[in-house]
């Protein structure tokens, strides 16, 4: 998927919307990029009005389709809920990857750990960032605010090894600048914080069957 960095005025590279007309053409049943992505941006607007309280804490939970409690949450359980809401698991998307490709994961560098652990390892930023850059598409962490489109999973470091992550959404700030829906704290908000802090990771994840 690297190749998918041309851009059109819609936002949406060339070879996405042919390759979305091809698999209409052939009766492909799957979502196209741009169907895809209508999905996630609208999910990502919902949890907005969600409220969320943020609690970290470790929680056991069902594999695969598990998730904390709906009330409570973190950065990374508002990216796993909408990708959910379109049709995308990524607790099992994360695991399934994990287990076939464990060193390239900061599992054991990170956290000392040497297995995998569904109940959690989905729910850590720099595991998300690794499956992005593996399984999707890895993107530049530019200054220029028009590579940043509606869909676009962007990461960032917040100072003393503390890592975050967001979704850009359809809607701009008075910045002029697409917002972001994240949960930094204070529960899922749409802001206009895309440069607030360092970016380290900016990708596009279309699911297991693109």
């Amino acid at each position: 998927m690297s190749t998918l960095k041309q851009r059109v005025t819609r936002g949406l590279p060339v070879v996405v919307l042919l390759m979305a007309a091809a698999s209409a053409a052939n009766g492909d049943a799957r979502p196209s990029y741009q169907e895809l992505t209508r999905k996630l941006v609208a999910a990502a607007r919902e949890r907005a009005l969600v409220h969320v309280r943020y609690v970290a804490d470790y929680v056991r939970i069902p594999y695969p389709g598990g998730d904390v409690p709906a009330d409570t949450g973190t950065c990374t359980d508002e990216i796993i809920r909408i990708y959910r809401k379109a049709g995308i698991d990524l607790q099992k998307e994360v695991h399934e990857d994990m287990v076939q490709h464990f060193n390239e994961y900061p599992q054991q560098r990170r956290w000392g750990l040497n297995h995998t652990d569904w109940n959690i390892d989905h729910r850590r930023v720099p595991n998300l960032m690794a499956f992005f850059r593996r399984r999707g598409e890895s993107l530049p962490t530019t200054k220029d605010a028009n590579q940043y489109l509606p869909g676009d999973l962007v990461a960032w470091n917040l100072g003393s090894g503390v890592t975050h992550i967001g979704m850009v959404i359809d809607q701009k700030g008075a910045s002029g600048r697409y917002m972001i829906l994240h949960n930094i704290g204070q529960g899922p908000q749409i802001e206009d914080a895309l440069f607030d802090w360092q970016i380290i990771g900016h990708y596009r994840y279309y699911g297991p069957q693109h």
